[in-house]
């Protein structure tokens, strides 16, 4: 949690050149320096330091900021990781204003914790490398694999023995419970039993670490060298290591993907190494689990493209359609996503081995771009020469279409939709309006909808008022309201968007510092921007105001306009029969209940401190 002015205090304290010239070689040019764009490839130097300003800029890629925003765009950094670091560098302290001395006590103890968990993973990681040099066997089958020594070394490969405890030969002591919470040693029994046995969770197995961001070890891959099972071996989850938001082999790639244009993402960790020994360096994998929404929004950090790579079989097109699930809500008109299928007997690895990298480049040329992919999924199964097949597949492209952000993309897949299903786009928007589907989960990122009501918009910028105030209040309040506020036009949308990514990644935080990351996490996003400027410039809550009361009356009168905008739209439709006779009655008892609601939390409500908000 930062006070007020101390990201100012720390730019001012901290040498631009310095930040940025250990990532890029840079040389004076008049009352600049430049170098070679980190963010985009590029042969001509258009990347400008400017140490009077302590800014940088792009010429090529209009890529700007700040010492802070350089290393969060460029090692992947979460906000506060970036502060921190900056101030390490110049040697002054990250303070905490608002947390309690339990509270930074309890978060010191979780630092130290991740730090000595990190320090085993990394003890084990080399003695995986070393046990890799003395088997012979090891070194066959990843030579056998087409792998060299090098690309060995630069991912960091390793072996694990087959001995039940070779780690028992590494740490002083193997009953160190670090070595069951870091994943590495496996307990079965009590504690304390003559029956309770502890053996290496990884044995005979070729070892692939799992590294963070910035490069530290949070866990490993452990594969076969025969044709035993399970062929892949993760470690399990622990407080450095949580499968949906990593991603094998993005240390690694961070720079070729700024250099190729685009992340790979494949299947497996082999997939990864082979591609990279075939010059796809910027090939990534996702950690034996689907791919979900954070994966997606931490690849975006370092670029705008993004190819998923599957195998052609029923199972490659079933995770084709989980990943296209997550990438809708990130889907925005500066971004690209495409998705590739492989002939259903071969994975990225035997591809190349068999056919060679050029085959490889056009496969990916020719991946199906992810309008086109929405609309193939919307059709499975669907006979589009019947009514009935029609209905179906605009059914099931509802959803999606109401998880792609607001934009000349969605219209256009909406067009062809309409197309497709023997209808018109104002018809279809018509039908929809009538009664909303469900909304589609998206954690990390908005669903937009219709522009707010001027009450609607009130409403909302009373809610960004209290969370900038109390952020923590976020997670006191239903998932469902997650959704509601996060489906909301832009600004707001974006704003509780990444509201949930703050907290998610850096907990609960003051005031100052939530402006602070937020100002940095939406630098391009001039309408966010000048809410924030606008939320920030009213006064402070009153101590005696019960501020989750507060959200929850406001959450519920918000649900209340939209219950009558919905109301209103069905009753000037004149066409209240049916099914829209159904909902129109659905709806008014879902007013009066909420009528009723509020006027029960309005009698318990504590006298509210006067003024705007």
């Amino acid at each position: 949690m930062l006070p007020q002015g101390f990201v100012q205090e720390l730019l001012s304290r901290v040498d631009i050149l310095e930040v940025i010239g250990r990532h890029v070689e840079l040389k004076r040019a008049g009352s600049v320096h430049k170098g070679l764009c980190p963010f985009h490839g590029e042969k001509t130097p258009s990347f400008t330091v400017s140490p009077t300003r302590q800014t940088y800029h792009c010429f090529g890629c209009g890529a700007h900021g700040d010492a802070i925003r350089f290393l969060m765009e460029n090692q992947g950094l979460p906000f506060m990781d970036a502060v921190g670091e900056l101030a390490q560098r110049v040697g002054i302290t990250v303070p905490d204003d608002a947390a309690s001395s339990e509270d930074r006590a309890r978060a010191a103890e979780q630092r130290a914790k991740r730090q000595t968990l990190s320090d085993v993973l990394s003890r084990a990681a080399e003695h995986y490398k070393a046990s890799l040099k003395a088997s012979p066997r090891a070194i066959d089958y990843l030579k056998g694999r087409g792998l060299t020594g090098e690309i060995a070394a630069r991912f960091g490969l390793g072996y694990a023995p087959p001995g039940w405890r070779s780690l028992a030969s590494v740490f002083p002591r193997y009953d160190d419970p670090l070595l069951v919470e870091a994943g590495l040693v496996i307990v079965q029994g009590e504690d304390g039993t003559e029956d309770q046995k502890r053996y290496d969770r990884f044995r005979d197995r070729i070892m692939f670490p799992i590294r963070s961001v910035r490069g530290e070890v949070i866990g490993f891959g452990g594969r076969v060298l025969d044709n035993g099972e399970p062929k892949y071996l993760n470690s399990p989850e622990t407080p450095l290591f949580v499968k949906g938001r990593e991603l094998y082999g993005l240390y690694e790639a961070r720079a070729a993907l700024r250099e190729a244009g685009y992340a790979l993402v494949v299947e497996g960790y082999m997939d990864v190494v082979a591609l990279a020994q075939s010059g796809f360096a910027h090939a990534v994998a996702t950690l034996g689990t689907a791919c979900t929404a954070e994966h997606v929004a931490k690849l975006l950090r370092f670029t705008d493209h993004v190819v998923f790579s599957f195998d052609g079989d029923a199972a490659g097109r079933r995770a084709a359609a989980r990943a296209l699930e997550a990438a809708l809500p990130h889907a925005s008109d500066l971004r690209t996503i495409r998705f590739l299928f492989l002939p259903p007997e071969h994975d990225p690895d035997s591809f190349v081995r068999e056919r060679g990298a050029p085959a490889f480049e056009q496969q990916v040329a020719a991946a199906v771009p992810l309008s086109r992919m929405l609309l193939q999924t919307a059709q499975d199964g669907c006979d589009l020469s019947l009514a009935e097949g029609r209905a179906r597949m605009l059914a099931q492209a509802r959803p999606m279409i109401a998880a792609l952000p607001a934009g000349a993309l969605r219209e256009q897949v909406l067009a062809e939709l309409a197309q497709a299903g023997g209808t018109s786009a104002e018809q279809l928007r018509s039908l929809w309006g009538a009664s909303r589907p469900a909304r589609h989960a998206a954690t990390s990122s908005p669903v937009p909808r219709r522009a707010a009501t001027r009450q609607a918009a009130t409403l909302l910028d009373r809610a960004v008022w209290l969370l900038l105030q109390r952020c923590g209040l976020w997670e006191q309040i239903a998932a469902e309201d997650h959704e509601r506020l996060a489906a909301q036009a832009a600004p707001y949308g974006s704003f509780f968007g990444l509201l949930e990514r703050c907290l998610h990644d850096q907990g609960v935080l003051s005031r100052s510092g939530l402006i602070d990351w937020l100002r940095h996490a939406a630098a391009d996003d001039a309408d966010l921007i000048a809410l924030l400027d606008r939320s920030s410039a009213l006064h402070d809550l009153d101590g005696e105001v019960d501020a989750l009361h507060d959200l929850r009356r406001l959450l519920l009168r918000l649900q209340l306009e939209e219950v009558k905008g919905e109301r209103k739209l069905l009753a000037e439709s004149g066409q209240l029969a049916g099914a829209a006779l159904t909902r129109y009655r659905e709806l008014d008892k879902r007013q009066a209940e909420l009528n009723a609601v509020l006027a029960g939390s309005e009698a318990a409500s504590p006298p509210q401190r006067a003024g705007r908000f």
